[in-house]
């Protein structure tokens, strides 16, 4: 019996375009052995929700750069707890100020991975939180 492999969704919410960062995590957490799925740019919360739902993931990573974290994070874990999915982990990374780490962890982001942290990091953490 073939054992279960952690999934992930990594999102672009928001107007953000840039996508690179978002694309190395996706394929760091692949070559990890997980199972990742890639949104692309320009998701709304409510489609990442929905995504994250209907693949069954057991945790969405967030990635923005266009300074609207503060808002776009804390409504995707909002719409998750709202559909009864408060138990995907989410994380997210992006050019976050350490002013609103706080905040974000105070609506449920569960860690905030920012530039120079390493991919070892974001898969050391999935694995700490997510149990299959």
């Amino acid at each position: 019996m073939m054992a279960k492999r952690i999934k992930v969704l990594v999102a672009k919410p928001g107007l953000d375009g840039h996508d690179r960062g978002a694309r190395v995590v996706a394929r760091a957490l692949r070559d990890a052995g997980m199972e990742v799925i890639y949104t692309g740019i320009r998701q709304t919360p409510e489609q990442i929700v929905a995504t994250a739902i209907q693949e069954d993931v057991d945790a969405v990573g967030l990635s923005c750069l266009s300074g609207a974290h503060n808002n776009l994070f804390p409504k995707v874990v909002q719409l998750l707890k709202d559909k009864g999915a408060a138990d995907i982990l989410v994380f997210g990374g992006g050019i976050i100020p350490d002013a609103d780490i706080p905040g974000l962890k105070a609506a449920g982001v569960r860690e905030i991975f920012r530039p120079g942290s390493s991919t070892e990091e974001t898969i050391k953490f999935i694995h700490e939180y997510v149990q299959v």
